[in-house]
């Protein structure tokens, strides 16, 4: 047995991707589209996981459109994806001026979460030894719920 990918129903392709991709730093991999079955398939993969992902299909993330409008609800009882990162702290940064949520800030240089547009959580986790406490964020506080 081997993990192939997390499938997760998205609502809107170009804020998932602008969260996935141009926020977080993940590589689109491929793309399908069925027109009988009326949805859109897009497959991510991380940037160190690339290679691996277009020779293996794996691991990578699935987004799911249905053309069909649809309300998603239960994306915290999905529980999380979670990826390693090289700075937390730059990654971090990046995203809120991005003006994405930091839910749980990375007050201990090693964990953070943040939440996709559909709500799905998304837990940072340094690479390595934790980076040591820095402002801003040592002292800020969880931001709704991740």
């Amino acid at each position: 047995m081997r993990y192939l990918h997390t499938m997760l129903r998205i609502t809107d392709i170009d804020a998932s991707l602008d969260f996935f991709c141009n926020q977080l730093g993940l590589v689109e991999i491929s793309r399908k589209e069925s027109e009988k079955g009326r949805f859109t398939l897009i497959f991510l993969a991380a940037p160190n996981d690339v290679e691996r992902a277009r020779e293996e299909k794996s691991p990578m993330v699935e987004l799911t459109w249905n053309w069909d409008p649809e309300e998603l609800t239960g994306g915290r009882s999905f529980g999380h994806l979670a990826y390693r990162v090289d700075n937390i702290y730059d990654l971090c940064q990046r995203l809120m001026d991005a003006g994405v949520t930091i839910n749980r800030p990375p007050r201990d240089g090693h964990m953070a979460f943040v939440r996709s547009p559909d709500g799905h959580s998304i837990e940072l986790l340094q690479e390595g030894e934790h980076l040591p406490p820095a402002k801003p964020w040592a002292s800020m506080k969880n931001t709704g719920s991740w």
